[in-house]
């Protein structure tokens, strides 16, 4: 593939990609940093807000397209070196960090006593589960290369935490009912209707890609210490729920494909509860 001038200009690392950083476009203050692909900056180019790429989950994801706070794009330069990109944005609701702060950078390293300390310094402005959770959250964009369920689950079930075990099985039968919708519908539509077009052994690769970052997460989890970094065991412990939530989801998305509703997997934990594991297992 040839790329335009002004991207071959760029000098991208050996994985393809080059440092970004969000500046707000009046204060002037570093709001995050990510890193871009071509296809990333090329596309942040042509619609004027903020596309990142997911070294993580090795795809793309729109800024904004789960939290609703997108970046809209109003200048992009290119550093001496050809190898770092800043971008000059208006952050939509003012929360560019996933913990709810105004920015991603909210630590000073405290230099005044004997031992150097780093000091939060920014608040959150929203808590991250009302964020993610939120009945704004599924309307930001539609469906996108970032595979989150919120997306499919309509907003009406998410945004009460009032009677969880009814909106949870509501949760789960909409959802259902979404992908059956979505085995049907045209592959440009949506990310799950891509996956059912590709068939059978791409839904089970996501679902063991996302096993293995919930597990990676939880090994990050782990290892944070809620007294010492609370603002750390914060973020720890909300990528771990968010890494689990993809799992379940793919799951349920490869359960469909077989045309199985999650009622039978419920149904199913329902049998096996109260038993112990030896007899659980001599009912088999």
């Amino acid at each position: 593939m040839t790329l335009p001038a002004w991207l071959a200009a760029i000098k991208f690392n050996d994985d393809g990609l080059i440092p970004a950083i969000a500046q707000d476009h009046k204060s002037g203050r570093i709001l995050m940093m990510a890193w871009m692909n071509a296809e990333a900056l090329q596309l942040t180019a042509q619609t004027q807000t903020a596309v990142y790429f997911s070294r993580s989950r090795a795809k793309l994801w729109h800024k904004g397209e789960s939290s609703g706070h997108t970046q809209t794009v109003h200048d992009i330069r290119l550093d001496c070196d050809a190898d770092v990109i800043v971008l000059s944005v208006t952050q939509a609701g003012g929360i560019a960090c996933h913990t709810g702060r105004e920015s991603c950078f909210y630590q000073r390293l405290d230099l005044s006593g004997q031992t150097p300390e780093w000091q939060t310094i920014d608040k959150v402005l929203k808590d991250p589960a009302d964020i993610y959770h939120s009945s704004n959250a599924g309307k930001a964009t539609p469906e996108t290369h970032e595979t989150q369920a919120h997306d499919v689950i309509p907003s009406d079930a998410k945004h009460s935490h009032h009677d969880n075990d009814t909106i949870n099985g509501s949760i789960l039968q909409q959802l259902d009912g979404v992908l059956a919708e979505r085995k049907q519908a045209d592959a440009d539509s949506s990310y799950v209707a891509s996956l059912y077009a590709k068939g059978l052994n791409k839904i089970l690769e996501k679902v063991g890609e996302e096993s293995t970052e919930s597990i990676i997460a939880a090994k990050d989890f782990a290892n944070c210490d809620e007294n010492s970094n609370k603002a750390q065991y914060d973020d720890a412990r909300h990528e771990l729920i968010y890494e689990v939530a993809d799992v379940w989801f793919h799951t349920l998305v490869g359960l469909a494909w077989f045309d199985i509703e999650s009622d039978a997997v419920l149904n199913e934990l329902g049998r096996r509860f109260g038993l112990s594991g030896i007899d659980e297992k001599a009912a088999r």
